[in-house]
């Protein structure tokens, strides 16, 4: 608990420090006086690629326990703004850290029921006992990028290749299992780990970009036990990030 006490308090300094850029360059946008522009080409020397961005992903588990699968399609939605720091003269190597939102769902076949002592139980169903299950996690993200790009003052399209690790904080989660007997339906599982953090790679050109994010600690924390053995299931995301200056 103390440990992801810790991490909120230095997530909201990073979403502070967020804010203060972005109301920075808000009230400054329209002051040139100490940049080198071209005023006849209209050619900002000092460009920066500010950008929001939006994803949809394909998620699928990965070290599943024996006998768990995925069924059905599982996706995710992820959108946010990015602040660029160029760290070269030529500008086109930055560092970018951000402040986004991410919502996952995962179809499988692991039942989550909720026991007499507000734990939890877990066990691996055959298709044919349900027509419904899924979990869906809510969370607060933010992303911190090493970013390379062809880009120049003048060029609007150019290749890209952004790597780096993405922090999120999950604020709510839900369960939703249902069969010819009823269904069962559980919110803010606290089997999850609140804290989730990963790797992540966007290569593509222009707007459109190939997306990558790998978990890299497990999804459930070590109270989730499937037959007396954690449940150390990690996400990978593969999709495709829409960047939009």
């Amino acid at each position: 608990m103390r440990y992801i006490c810790i991490i909120v308090s230095i997530m909201k300094r990073l979403l502070f420090f967020i804010l203060a850029l972005s109301t920075y360059q808000l009230a400054f946008s329209q002051n040139i006086s100490n940049r080198k522009v071209d005023d006849s080409l209209g050619i900002d020397y000092k460009y920066k690629e500010d950008q929001y961005y939006f994803a949809i992903t394909y998620n699928t588990l990965t070290n599943m326990p024996s006998g768990m699968s995925q069924n059905g399609f599982s996706s995710g939605f992820h959108a946010g703004l990015i602040k660029d720091m160029p760290i070269n003269k030529r500008r086109n190597v930055a560092i970018g850290i951000g402040l986004g939102y991410s919502t996952n769902s995962i179809n499988h076949n692991l039942l989550i029921s909720k026991a007499q002592n507000e734990s939890y139980d877990y066990e691996v169903l055959e298709n044919s006992q349900f027509s419904k299950n899924k979990f869906v996690q809510h969370l607060i993200e933010v992303p911190l990028e090493f970013r390379w790009r062809t880009s120049t003052a003048s060029t609007y399209k150019f290749w890209r290749i952004y790597s780096g690790i993405k922090f999120g904080y999950v604020f709510a989660s839900n369960t939703k299992f249902k069969n010819v007997s009823g269904q069962i339906k559980n919110n803010n599982i606290k089997d999850f780990n609140q804290l989730q953090y990963g790797l992540t790679f966007a290569i593509g050109y222009d707007s459109w970009n190939a997306y990558l994010h790998y978990n890299l600690n497990p999804i459930f924390d070590s109270k989730a036990q499937l037959d007396n053995s954690n449940l150390d299931v990690k996400m990978l995301k593969i999709g495709i990030m829409l960047y939009i200056l």
